[in-house]
């Protein structure tokens, strides 16, 4: 889908109030009754307003109607999902101009924009469900939550989680782009200076690129990530092998970018041996086939570990013997196939609220709990990292655990209800959800 915005300047505050009102709506509503659009959007001009400006944003094509519906509404398109979406990051201050087509994904549109200040930034605009990729919803656990949703929703998630994933990776050193700010479908990010490897036909020393690609993989393993799609189409090699960014020190000496992140899984995963093996295979098809490189049996006697390829013990890494935890980004993200497992400080701040509640102690500082009587005079005696479905939780937490279900469902049928009745405070956060506005914080 092309992304057109030809109208934008032209849409008044009345129009974007009334596209934002069909937008909120549709979140519990397929197709949005006009009733509830003036009800949400509450024009201070009246409902003449509210119908003047669904018009206006039928004819560009902004919202539409369903054929056969059973009752008079209108739902947001996807060119409509792009203008609310673009106007947060304008409002955010992050994007001033957009410019040029980069390039069209399998599931993704990419556009050059600028800052007010002429920086230039990369805009990924999610576009899930494309004829050709309708199969995503099968392999992304995020994206099965309930059997229902429409792309625009999924595409919704799928942003959320690349934004996630490079956050994260950036924040840990990774050779990822500066993740700037996200938007519904939207992911503005660094403007890199280079070009896919699939374009490299000569490299100064393409040995070590080959070494630092294969650290790269194994370092993302040993922090509790898998790329699953590690190929020449998803790195980026800089231009005159160096990086320019000041704020990228950690980094400076590395020649290439790895992007595109929404498929990324946890090294708990099912599958995570074959995904990592695929991925090393790739890079190591890419490199015999480009330089005809393969490298070489190293002589047994070779004791350097630190990489792979010639001049290293090892010619390309393998899960079982290379990978080894150092980090939970996997849980941090809740990557897909990911299991939550308490660690000493886990198990000692369970142990202190315990004891607040109790008056018991429960764990010393090694993370092992101290020996305790109970009334009857016998001992318990627990201790050591616990996975959360095998952690035995006593009646009183699973009560305290109920109460804070049943509190996030209140406020999850107060926004539905806010919503449909137009009564209420929402207000938007910089990912594009909802939340409601207490009326002491005007």
């Amino acid at each position: 889908m092309k992304l057109d915005t030809t109208y934008m300047r032209y849409l008044t505050p009345d129009d974007w109030k009334v596209l934002q009102a069909v937008e909120k709506g549709s979140y519990n509503h397929e197709v949005v009754p006009t009733k509830l659009i003036g009800q949400i959007a509450n024009l201070k001009s009246g409902i003449g307003n509210t119908n003047k400006a669904i018009g206006d944003l039928a004819k560009i094509n902004l919202i539409s109607k369903l054929r056969n519906a059973s009752y008079d509404g209108y739902r947001i398109t996807y060119n409509g999902f792009d203008y609310v979406s673009l106007k947060t990051l304008h409002q955010h201050g992050n994007i001033e101009e957009l410019e040029n087509t980069i390039g069209v994904g399998k599931e993704s549109d990419i556009y050059s924009c600028s800052t007010k200040n002429g920086e230039k930034r990369v805009l990924k605009i999610h576009r899930l469900g494309r004829i050709s990729f309708r199969t995503v919803r099968n392999k992304r656990d995020y994206l099965r939550i309930g059997k229902g949703g429409s792309w625009m929703f999924l595409s919704k998630l799928a942003a959320q989680k690349e934004y996630e994933f490079m956050n994260i990776l950036y924040q840990n050193g990774f050779e990822v782009p500066i993740p700037y700010d996200c938007s519904r479908h939207l992911v503005l990010m660094e403007r890199i200076n280079g070009f896919p490897m699939r374009q490299l036909y000569k490299h100064h020393d393409y040995k070590k690129l080959y070494c630092n690609l294969m650290k790269f993989a194994v370092k993302l393993a040993n922090y509790g990530l898998i790329h699953c799609d590690f190929n020449e189409y998803n790195i980026m090699i800089l231009e005159n092998n160096e990086i320019k960014n000041v704020d990228r020190e950690k980094i400076e000496n590395r020649d290439f970018i790895v992007i595109d992140f929404p498929q990324c899984i946890s090294i708990e995963h099912p599958d995570a041996e074959f995904y990592f093996k695929r991925d090393i295979d790739c890079i190591r098809r890419f490199f015999k086939r480009r330089f005809g490189y393969k490298p070489k049996k190293i002589d047994e006697m070779m004791l350097d570990e630190d990489g792979f390829g010639e001049g290293y013990k090892y010619g390309y890494p393998v899960f079982s013997r290379d990978v080894e935890r150092i980090k939970d980004l996997d849980v941090q993200v809740k990557a897909s196939g990911y299991k939550r497992k308490l660690n000493n400080e886990d198990i000692q701040l369970q142990g202190a609220v315990k004891s607040f509640n109790e008056g018991e102690e429960i764990w010393d500082s090694e993370g092992e709990e101290e020996e305790e009587e109970d009334d009857d005079g016998e001992s318990e005696e627990e201790g050591g990292e616990w996975e959360e479905d095998e952690y035995d939780v006593n009646e009183e937490d699973g009560d305290e655990d109920q109460s804070d279900e049943e509190s996030e469902e209140d406020e999850n049928e107060k926004i539905i209800e806010a919503l449909s009745s137009g009564m209420g405070k929402l207000k938007m956060d910089k990912l594009g959800n909802y939340i409601l506005v207490e009326s002491d914080e005007e």
